[in-house]
């Protein structure tokens, strides 16, 4: 039951990344933010009412920081789908494994559990090497930039998903947890739209707009997806089948609109997601924990 919740979840992703590349040349990267976040917020808010899920909670900071940090991958992987191939863009935010693969092998050494972190630095590396061949492609078009914010939206989303994490053991409703990130998604959206002057409707194609609706439904979607599965499924199962999103993406990006991506890049991202898989096995066992045992 749980390879289908993370499976629903990254077709939600991959089909709402579609909208976003749509809407991106439309709106600003705060405005999808926050129309992302305030639709989000009424879908959740009815599906709270209608399981009857308190939103009260005895950890506001926590939600506050997965709010912040989870902003910040939002905008990051919005960005990236704007100037980005969608197969590239989705393959540099599914980067999150390899990331927390990072995270625990510097744990590991720093608390001096460092005798079996070889193999796991070593996809670390190979993670890097992948990203290295699928930008490779992109240094001609100006879109290094462009790389480096995927690149960031993937660091975050890592830290995003630890904190996710961390949510799950103390015990809060994945609902509740959706419902407040989608909160302050809007909020950041809103701030960022104070500072930036607003799209004008009048400039703003049908398509566009038409897309804004859905992105906040499948947004809320897959997120409610993927928290259920990490709260409640083994995490090695996730994480390994979370990578079928880049599938998804690289098949919307060739037939929607027509992304051509070198051998090269193809090889990177296979790198990519071998890396990642590999890398929640070994930070599993490093560990020392089963993955049911990890929430």
């Amino acid at each position: 039951m749980q390879a289908l919740w993370v499976l629903l979840a990254a077709f939600f992703f991959a089909t709402m990344s579609v909208g976003v590349k749509i809407a991106g040349a439309s709106f600003s990267i705060s405005e999808l933010v926050f129309y992302r976040g305030a639709v989000s917020v009424l879908f959740m808010a009815v599906v709270v009412r209608a399981r009857g899920v308190s939103l009260r909670t005895t950890v506001p900071a926590m939600h506050v920081w997965r709010s912040l940090i989870g902003t910040l991958s939002l905008a990051t992987w919005f960005y990236a789908i704007a100037h980005l191939p969608l197969a590239t863009a989705m393959t540099l935010n599914y980067m999150s494994s390899v990331w927390i693969g990072a995270f625990v092998c510097g744990g590991a050494i720093l608390y001096g559990r460092s005798l079996r972190q070889g193999p796991l630095l070593a996809t670390v590396l190979a993670g890097f090497i992948g990203v290295v061949m699928v930008l490779r492609p992109t240094l001609e078009q100006n879109q290094l930039f462009a790389g480096v914010i995927g690149l960031l939206s993937g660091l975050s989303a890592a830290l995003a998903y630890l904190q996710v994490s961390g949510l799950g053991k103390v015990g809060e409703p994945e609902l509740r947890t959706v419902f407040y990130f989608s909160v302050g998604s809007m909020v950041a959206g809103l701030v960022g739209m104070a500072v930036t002057d607003a799209t004008p409707w009048s400039s703003v194609p049908w398509q566009a707009a038409a897309w804004l609706v859905p992105i906040g439904i499948m947004a809320a979607l897959g997120q409610w997806c993927m928290t259920r599965a990490y709260s409640r499924g083994p995490t090695l199962l996730v994480a390994n089948l979370q990578y079928t999103g880049i599938v998804l993406g690289a098949l919307y990006g060739l037939l929607l609109f027509g992304d051509q991506i070198p051998l090269l890049g193809w090889a990177g991202m296979g790198v990519i997601m071998a890396s990642g898989i590999a890398a929640t096995v070994l930070r599993t066992r490093v560990l020392g924990q089963t993955p049911a045992e990890e929430h």
